[in-house]
């Protein structure tokens, strides 16, 4: 009889544990995106981070905000339904110097403190290299 109130006890406690709610998981490791090293020539700025909802509940992206102006993010407009997968795209300007930037996700996500979650994005712009066309090389060794 002890045996079977606490197996029913414990069942009942581990049904409390169980939250209903949505929840977010974002696909880049430590919700980070690495630009890497680029130029603002040959790369637009654009990156995405995919999330998955993998609650029992609608996942409401409330609101996304940068650190500042130079990063522009966009949020989905619909709920993201249980299962389903949606995406924060951001666009860096692509100034030139180091990227190191924090984007803030409110949301209705029950497995983030306060519905919170911070995206990061890093890496460096670099300005390309100009090369003159008229300038002469000079390729003897001994003026050097």
């Amino acid at each position: 009889m002890k045996k079977i109130i606490l197996i029913a006890f414990l069942t009942l406690s581990f049904m409390g544990f169980s939250q209903k709610g949505a929840k977010i998981e974002f696909k880049d490791k430590d919700n980070t995106i690495d630009y890497g090293t680029v130029t603002k020539e040959e790369d637009s700025g654009i990156r995405s981070f995919e999330f998955t909802n993998t609650g029992d509940e609608p996942l409401i992206i409330k609101n996304v905000q940068s650190s500042c102006g130079c990063t522009v993010p966009s949020k989905p407009t619909e709920p993201i339904q249980p299962g389903q997968t949606g995406k924060i795209d951001v666009k860096y300007n692509m100034n030139p110097g180091p990227i190191r930037k924090t984007i803030t996700v409110e949301t209705n996500a029950i497995n983030v403190e306060e519905g919170r979650v911070a995206l990061k994005i890093k890496g460096e712009v670099i300005v390309k290299p100009v090369v003159n066309l008229l300038e002469k090389k000079n390729t003897s060794p001994i003026m050097q």
